[in-house]
C-alpha cells in the first residue's frame, strides 16, 4: 500500500517553509504514489487533528511564498495550554496519528521542533525533521533553510542605514534576531559593513565598544553602525550569569537549590529582553554622539524566500521522501558539505551549534578593522 506521510510547521515561521511541504508533496506523490497531509498551526493541530489533504493544487504556487500556508505555533506536545490547564498531549498526537493511518510524520522546524518530534519518536511514531530557523543554530547541519533570506534582510538594511547614520553623524544601534547565537548579526554584520558588531558568544565590554567609535571620530568618521544580535550580553552580566550557574550546581540542600533556581531564572527572564535601547543609551553617554535605535524584528522572517532557501528546502524535502520510501526514520535532514544526510536525532536535540570563537567570520571581521567589544 502507498503510505501516508503528515507533516506540520512548528516554532517561528521563517522563508521557505512553504517550499519544503512542495518539495516533500510533490516527490511524495508525483514520484512514490504517496498521500500527504498537513496538520495546521504545529502541534496543536495534531493534538486537535485539524488537517487537509495536500494534493497538487494545493501544493501550487507555494515555492515563492513566505511563511507558512500550515500556520504554525509554538505549543510543546509535552506541555500544551488546554482551556486554563498545562497538559500532557503526547498521547492524544499518538492517537491523532494512527486515526490517520500515517506512516511518518515529517517536522519542519528549529532546535525545539526538533526535541518536541524526538520526544514523539520515544513514543514509537515514524518520525523525520527538518531544520529550519533564521538563526541557524541547529546542531549537525551546516545551514538552515530561512537563514539565507534573514541574512539577506538585515544585510540590506544595514546598507540602507548607513546614508541616514553618515548624514546625521549618529551612532545607529541595529537591533538583529538572534537570542543564542549570533549567525544572524555577525554574518549580516560584516556583509554590511557595520563597524561594532556584537553577539551573544563573545561578552562585550562597553568601555571596549566606546573606544572603537570614539577612535572612529578622532580619524574623521562622524558615524557609526553597531549590530547588535538580541542575546548580545555584557561581561558583567555574562559572569553574574555565570556566578549564577556555579551557585546552582553546587547547593547542596533542597532550599539552596531553589534559590539558585530562581535567581538563574530571574537572570536568563532579564537577558532574553532586548536590551538595544539602553546600549544605544549607554554608548551616547561615553561617546557623546548621537545614537539612534533600529530593531528589524520580524521583518527579518517575512517576504519572499532566496534562491538559496528554495534550493536549500527543495534538496531537504525530496532527500526526506527518499528517507520515507526506505522506511528510514528517528532522524533529522541535515547539510553537510551540500550534500544532504540522515542524522539521528539523538544527535541533534539538547545541542547548539554556536559561532566557534576561532571562526573564520570572526577573524575576518576582527581584520577587517570591526571591534567585537571584547
Amino acid at each position: 500500500m502507498a503510505k501516508s506521510i503528515g507533516i506540520l510547521t512548528a516554532g517561528g515561521d521563517s522563508p521557505g517553509l512553504n517550499a519544503a511541504i512542495r518539495a516533500v508533496g510533490k516527490t511524495a506523490l508525483g514520484r512514490f504514489g504517496m498521500q500527504m497531509i498537513g496538520f495546521r498551526d504545529g502541534f496543536r493541530g495534531l493534538v486537535e487533528n485539524r488537517s487537509l489533504r495536500l494534493d497538487e493544487a494545493a501544493l501550487s504556487g507555494l515555492l515563492t511564498l513566505g511563511g507558512t500556508f500550515l500556520g504554525t505555533s509554538r505549543d510543546k506536545p509535552h506541555r500544551m495550554l488546554i482551556g486554563n490547564k498545562v497538559l500532557d498531549m503526547t498521547d492524544a498526537i499518538v492517537e491523532t496519528y494512527h486515526k490517520n493511518h500515517l506512516d511518518v510524520l515529517v517536522c519542519l522546524g528549529g532546535g525545539g521542533t526538533q526535541k518536541n518530534a524526538y520526544r514523539l519518536a520515544e513514543k514509537g511514531l515514524n518520525i523525520i525533521t527538518l531544520p529550519k530557523t533564521i538563526d541557524n543554530d541547529i546542531a549537525m547541519t551546516d545551514t538552515t533553510f530561512g537563514y539565507d533570506t534573514a541574512l539577506g534582510i538585515a544585510t540590506e538594511a544595514i546598507d540602507r542605514l548607513h546614508s541616514t547614520a553618515h548624514s546625521h553623524h549618529r551612532i545607529i544601534v541595529v537591533g538583529i534576531m538572534g537570542h543564542n547565537t549570533g549567525w544572524l548579526a555577525l554574518g549580516s554584520g560584516i556583509a554590511g559593513g557595520a563597524n561594532v558588531i556584537l553577539i551573544p558568544e563573545i561578552p562585550y565590554d562597553i568601555n571596549v565598544v566606546s573606544q572603537a567609535i570614539r577612535q572612529r571620530s578622532r580619524q574623521g568618521k562622524n558615524f557609526s553602525i553597531v549590530a547588535v544580535a538580541e542575546g548580545a550580553i555584557s561581561k558583567e552580566k555574562a559572569m553574574i550569569m555565570q556566578e549564577a550557574m556555579q551557585m546552582k550546581m553546587q547547593a547542596i540542600n533542597k532550599e539552596e537549590k531553589k534559590e539558585a533556581k530562581a535567581r538563574l531564572e530571574q537572570l536568563e527572564l532579564e537577558h532574553d529582553k532586548d536590551h538595544t535601547l539602553e546600549l544605544s543609551q549607554q554608548l551616547e553617554e561615553l561617546t557623546g554622539l548621537e545614537s539612534r535605535v533600529t530593531i528589524l524584528g520580524h521583518l527579518q522572517r517575512g517576504g519572499t524566500p532566496s534562491a538559496v532557501d528554495r534550493l536549500l528546502a527543495t534538496q531537504l524535502g525530496t532527500a526526506c521522501v527518499e528517507m520515507i520510501n526506505s522506511e528510514t526514520y528517528g532522524v533529522m535532514m541535515a547539510i553537510r558539505g551540500n550534500k544532504v544526510e540522515a542524522v539521528p536525532l539523538e544527535e541533534v536535540v539538547g545541542k547548539r551549534k554556536m559561532i566557534p570563537l576561532d571562526h573564520d567570520w570572526v577573524e575576518a571581521a576582527k581584520n577587517v578593522g570591526i571591534s567585537l567589544g571584547a
